[in-house]
């Protein structure tokens, strides 16, 4: 069994998040979206705690379930901000709990270091290490996965605040990291370029900030277990057995995969970044500097070495290729009309994308639609590379391009309803989707 899971999500508080976020909203745009198993995040939150333990009311095998089957894994995404060797560190890591006994002591611990009340990610002065030791002291079941690893501000090898090496950031614990978030800025050829990582699983998840299928399941990891289960899915990261690969996005769509400066609209590559120095020619202050520059610091293999540790797919969301092709922001009725058509002829999203053929796709979707979702599938999509907390933006073979994830969509999906597309984002936050068969037999093309 093929389990597609998105880990690493957030809840209503959050900050920076859709403040309509529930379970039940999060259990709808998963099925549609085709994610098995979703991360519960934020359960440290004494408000979305309760949330979750009133909805997922049955429990198999460390999974638990909305009363309409929807699988979750309890997790959350923890900040670590504290001094190590001269330096300040801000580190974000990704928890996995077996059942909420182990969560309620886990978040007993957390309250001997602070509040846990105040955001759905909190705030610890904590070493990455000395969290391990203690969380392991409560669960050796407990996973403990680096966030983000290579985005400049708050990760492992972050260029503002991160380490050099596992060993440096987790010391006597790194044998206890059996994985590393990839991020949307980064991929499985980049990480492969480090002998460190030579035994580290890469997985990837969303980080969703919203329930909205643009965010959640942009990226994901694929799991091959017998049955689903918290000891399966662990078990998989930690040993291998049952891993089977990763969904990303292209890296250059990410955030920070080049370096610069958003304000003073300078986007650079590694190379001209080197030549200036870091410094940024406008404001003579220095770049930020992103993931691309920081897998080429730290990287002692060639750029796409024969071979690679593991499969993984490049996808993009479906409402991103609408967009473009549309030329329409993703919460207009325009894209949202496209997306249920093309959602009649496939049994999820990751079914349009991965696996419809052509003439079922020109049965929704006019020619230009299906030519730029075939271009996802066969990577023949470019990128102006993202920078400085601005994504990348594709551009698809004979279509004009437009800038995506607009300032005006990202309010949209935050606020659900305080700008013109009001209208829109509640009529589908709450329409009711036609139940279609679950499983991946819509992937088997693509599996095998």
């Amino acid at each position: 069994m093929r389990l597609i899971c998105d880990l690493h999500l957030h809840s209503r508080f959050s900050q920076g998040c859709s403040k309509n976020t529930t379970v039940k909203l999060l259990a709808k745009w998963a099925k549609i979206k085709g994610i098995d198993i979703l991360g519960t995040g934020d359960f440290t939150h004494p408000e979305w705690i309760k949330e979750l333990k009133a909805e997922l009311t049955k429990e198999k095998d460390g999974i638990y379930y909305t009363a309409d089957g929807q699988a979750f894994v309890l997790s959350t995404e923890i900040s670590l901000i504290y001094t190590q060797d001269g330096r300040g560190r801000r580190i974000h890591v990704v928890l996995l709990a077996p059942s909420f006994a182990v969560v309620d002591q886990i978040t007993a611990y957390f309250l001997t270091h602070g509040r846990v009340d105040y955001d759905g990610r909190p705030i610890f002065k904590l070493s990455a290490s000395r969290l391990v030791k203690d969380l392991r002291n409560i669960s050796e079941e407990i996973e403990v996965i680096p966030a983000h690893a290579w985005t400049p501000w708050f990760s492992l090898f972050g260029s503002r605040s991160g380490f050099d090496s596992l060993q440096e950031c987790f010391g006597d614990q790194t044998t206890h990291i059996h994985a590393i978030e990839t991020g949307l800025s980064s991929d499985i050829e980049m990480n492969d370029r480090l002998d460190q990582l030579n035994n580290i699983r890469f997985v990837s998840f969303s980080d969703s900030h919203s329930y909205w299928p643009w965010r959640l399941g942009r990226e994901a990891t694929i799991f091959e277990l017998e049955k689903p289960s918290y000891a399966g899915i662990v078990g998989a990261i930690r040993t291998g057995k049952g891993f089977w690969g990763t969904i990303e996005v292209e890296p250059s769509y990410g955030k920070y995969h080049v370096d610069g400066h958003r304000a003073c609209d300078v986007r650079l590559e590694p190379s001209e970044t080197r030549r200036l120095g870091g410094i940024c020619p406008v404001c003579k202050r220095p770049l930020t500097i992103g993931v691309l520059y920081r897998v080429e610091q730290l990287a002692d293999r060639p750029e796409k070495a024969e071979g690679h540790s593991q499969r993984f797919l490049k996808l993009l969301p479906l409402h991103e290729i609408l967009s473009i092709v549309l030329g329409k922001g993703m919460t207009t009725k325009t894209v949202w009309d496209a997306y249920w058509k093309l959602l009649a002829v496939g049994k999820n999203e990751y079914d349009i994308l991965i696996d419809v053929p052509r003439e079922r796709l020109l049965e929704a979707a006019d020619g230009r639609v299906v030519d730029a979702i075939l271009a996802v599938r066969e990577g023949k999509v470019t990128f102006t590379p993202g920078y400085d907390g601005v994504y990348g933006i594709p551009s698809f073979p004979g279509i004009a391009t437009r800038m995506t994830t607009t300032a005006s969509d990202i309010r949209e999906e935050r606020n659900e309803g305080q700008g013109k597309g009001k209208s829109y984002m509640a009529k589908h936050a709450t329409k009711k989707s036609k139940e279609k068969p679950r499983g991946q037999k819509g992937l088997g093309e693509f599996f095998g």
